[in-house]
């Protein structure tokens, strides 16, 4: 695969940090007297912009509730910095080789922009990248619209991207717009959920992936 613009999503394909998003989101709402819930329900939700998680964890969930958790969610998560040891191995010199090749680099995230722009500092990764999209400032996943506005950002049709992610909703959203998609099986979804969105390939090692890339 030789696209013009490789597309990643954040956590759980670039960085390790399911685990700690799942505890966060588990210790921000108990702690308000919301049910524990079990932790792949939590695991879940990751890839969706924080407002569309929360819906789904806990239905009929007020706004001021809502309110509430993200705030404490933020206490919780911001306690831990995205360092370059949290980056998976190997993801670094991907991005390396594609910036290389003249191949661009962008972010499509369900992160917060402010969530984002920290980890783009501490982890080292943010000078690889063109552009970056958060749910906070667009649409949550998977709708496409942070697709559709890093298309235009470059000039290119869906068909010379691609989209490479961990969960359900990164695939859903290149398939909704007719864009490539690669999915990746160190993250959230495993193999079978990830081929349920046709994805060019699902890979589980970052050798794999570069195969599947061509670099």
């Amino acid at each position: 695969m030789q696209h013009k613009v490789a597309i990643f999503d954040w956590d759980g394909t670039l960085v390790d940090s399911v685990e700690h998003i799942a505890q966060s989101l588990h210790l921000a709402a108990t702690d308000l007297g919301f049910p524990a819930l079990e932790r792949e329900a939590y695991r879940d939700i990751i890839g969706l912009g924080i407002v569309e998680a929360l819906e789904t964890l806990y239905p009929g969930i007020t706004r001021e509730e809502m309110r509430r958790i993200r705030d404490n969610y933020g206490r919780y998560f911001f306690a831990k910095t995205t360092t370059p040891q949290n980056v998976f191995a190997g993801m670094t010199e991907v991005l390396v080789d594609l910036k290389a090749a003249g191949r661009g680099c962008a972010v499509a995230t369900g992160k917060s922009r402010r969530g984002l722009d920290a980890a783009l500092q501490s982890s080292g990764l943010g000078e690889h990248f063109d552009l970056t999209r958060c749910a906070d400032e667009t649409r949550s996943k998977p709708d496409p619209a942070m697709l559709v506005e890093i298309l235009d950002f470059y000039g290119i049709d869906a068909g010379d991207a691609v989209m490479i992610g961990d969960t359900r909703y990164d695939l859903e959203m290149a398939r909704r717009i007719g864009m490539p998609s690669i999915g990746v099986e160190w993250g959230v979804h495993d193999r079978v959920v990830l081929g349920e969105y046709d994805p060019c390939a699902v890979v589980d090692t970052v050798a794999g992936l570069r195969e599947v890339l061509g670099l």
